[in-house]
């Protein structure tokens, strides 16, 4: 099995950063991709930045604001929030697609989330 934890979250004044983590850990072979997510209330679930093959994209919205990084060693991702707006507010996720041996095919594994709320 394979656990995704984030952490990080919390309230935050508008032009504000929070950096949130994604610890990885598991029955882990490799990990192919590690995307962010987040989901507001009453919205869709959307994508916020995917890291694949070492290349990130990132969602127009946060372009500029939020940047990603990873700990490969220690299958830790990572999300840079800055210069946040209330409407940035949502729970945000971290997923990955990981592979739990060299035979197996991809998975994708979901942590629980982790609040973000951007006071104006």
């Amino acid at each position: 099995q394979v656990q995704v934890v984030e952490s990080g979250g919390g309230l935050v004044q508008a032009g504000g950063t929070l950096k949130l983590s994604c610890a990885v850990s598991g029955s882990i072979f490799s990990v192919d991709s590690m995307a962010w997510y987040r989901q507001a209330p009453g919205n869709n679930r959307e994508l916020v930045a995917l890291i694949h093959g070492g290349v990130t994209t990132r969602a127009d919205s946060v372009k500029g604001r939020f940047t990603t990084s990873t700990n490969d060693a220690k299958n830790m991702g990572y999300l840079q929030m800055n210069e946040l707006k209330p409407e940035d507010t949502a729970v945000y996720y971290c997923s990955v697609r990981a592979r739990t041996s060299f035979l197996a095919d991809p998975r994708d594994y979901w942590g629980q989330g982790t609040q973000v709320t951007v006071s104006p």
